[in-house]
């Protein structure tokens, strides 16, 4: 989505921070649910990706973790990227994709209820 007035600014990531960008319109919609019921959770998942995209770093790694199998990498922009997971709330995730490349997470998928992929 194209920022519009009146929309939040992001800080630009600087040093040895990574960018956070959504991989679709999907993962902006689910962010935003997750920020109504657990601000302060994801505001340290996304501390988590600015600053480490991969590793526990101060979390549990049963709250964050490589995805494995089928999950283990997904497409973005026609590349495969590795895929991980934060556990924001019980049921909350998001799931993000290390693009090492061009230093930047890809918001995958972000929501207040566990992915569909994993039913």
């Amino acid at each position: 989505m194209s920022p519009k007035r009146g929309d939040d600014i992001a800080p630009p990531a600087c040093g040895d921070e990574w960018k956070v960008r959504y991989a679709d319109n999907e993962a902006v919609r689910g962010w935003q649910a997750l920020v109504t019921v657990a601000p302060g959770n994801l505001r340290k998942a996304w501390e988590i990706l600015r600053h480490t995209r991969g590793g526990t770093s101060g979390m549990s790694a049963l709250r964050h973790h490589r995805l494995k199998y089928d999950l283990a990498m997904a497409r973005h922009s026609g590349r495969e990227l590795p895929q991980w997971q934060i556990e924001v709330t019980g049921a909350g995730r998001v799931w993000y994709l290390v693009d090492e490349e061009n230093h930047t997470v890809w918001v995958k998928y972000a929501g207040v209820g566990h992915p569909k992929a994993t039913e």
